[in-house]
């Protein structure tokens, strides 16, 4: 009995040992690895996802089954939720089926943890409508949050992004050049300017032109600053004018830009402390400077009663 045992509990860790393993390893070894070594030749080093990357790709690959199980919606909603997830840096395909299968499991999910929680007893006939429609409108609200986020770090960005710029084209590199140039740069600084610009720059390598490219990220951004910037530069192109002076110019305009909203935020402070101040702060001061005094007068009148 005792061997048994022994034996059961080695399979048993074993089978972990082995199941951890194969969690964390690569899925497969790859065909060019397989004859580099058959050849004795290093092989090419290749990315190999983390597993909360292979995780994420399984949730994202499972949401986008669900989602397939919805009717195909319009060509112009369709084509407007593709441009808000592209905005907020989601460009696979799987992605807008995965935020349709989001649409379809939100208020699913919010209808049941409406019934399980009890909260249906207060009212039957409304709180499962407003579960509903909350669930359906979350992740909506969730993509916008993530458009506006991504703007906002793009706006950021982009007064450094063209004071680099300035610097290429009147070092001598042309304009091409020059955001390829800038996109290497600000990789690891900002991210999100660096991967539209990348975009520009693979464009134009397929064979568009720069104003069609220049469009596009005008287009896929959404972002004023940026629409700006690529109006100036079709102007520039088309009117033979100095790129680098233009440039110059507008990133001088960016600088005072962003000088001026920081100057609107800093002076925003003191509108926005007013509610934290009125619901939070005074109240506690109410309370520790007039408490003393109302005990004491208190007292005084019960003592005055008796």
């Amino acid at each position: 009995m005792i061997w048994a045992l022994t034996i059961l509990t080695f399979l048993a860790t074993a089978g972990v040992v082995v199941a951890l393993v194969y969690a964390f390893s690569p899925g497969e070894v790859s065909i060019a690895t397989r004859l580099a070594r058959l050849a004795g030749i290093s092989a090419p080093a290749e990315e190999v996802p983390s597993f909360a990357e292979r995780q994420k790709e399984r949730v994202r690959d499972t949401l986008a089954n669900v989602g397939k199980m919805l009717p195909t919606a319009s060509t112009e909603k369709a084509s407007r939720t593709q441009l808000l997830m592209m905005r907020a840096g989601y460009r696979s395909p799987e992605a807008l089926l995965a935020m349709r299968g989001v649409k379809l499991i939100f208020p699913v999910a919010t209808l049941v943890g409406v019934y399980l929680s009890g909260l249906y007893r207060i009212n039957a006939f409304m709180l499962p409508i407003i579960a509903f429609a909350l669930g359906y409108l979350l992740p909506d609200m969730w993509l916008t949050w993530r458009v506006s986020a991504r703007q906002r770090r793009l706006r950021r960005a982009l007064p450094d992004a063209l004071d680099l710029l300035v610097i290429c084209v009147e070092a001598g590199l042309g304009l091409d050049q020059a955001l390829m140039k800038v996109s290497q740069d600000m990789k690891i600084a900002h991210p999100e300017l660096s991967e539209e610009l990348q975009f520009v720059n693979l464009e134009m390598r397929i064979g568009k032109t720069r104003i069609d490219a220049l469009r596009e990220l005008a287009r896929r951004t959404g972002l004023d600053d940026i629409k700006a910037l690529v109006a100036m530069l079709i102007q520039t192109e088309r009117f033979g004018t100095s790129i680098a002076q233009s440039l110059r110019v507008y990133s001088d305009d960016m600088r005072l830009k962003r000088r001026q909203r920081a100057e609107e935020m800093s002076a925003k402070t003191s509108v926005k402390m007013v509610p934290p101040l009125v619901f939070f702060i005074f109240p506690a001061l109410m309370v520790v400077i007039l408490g003393p005094a109302i005990i004491t007068l208190m007292r005084q009148m019960n003592m005055i009663a008796k």
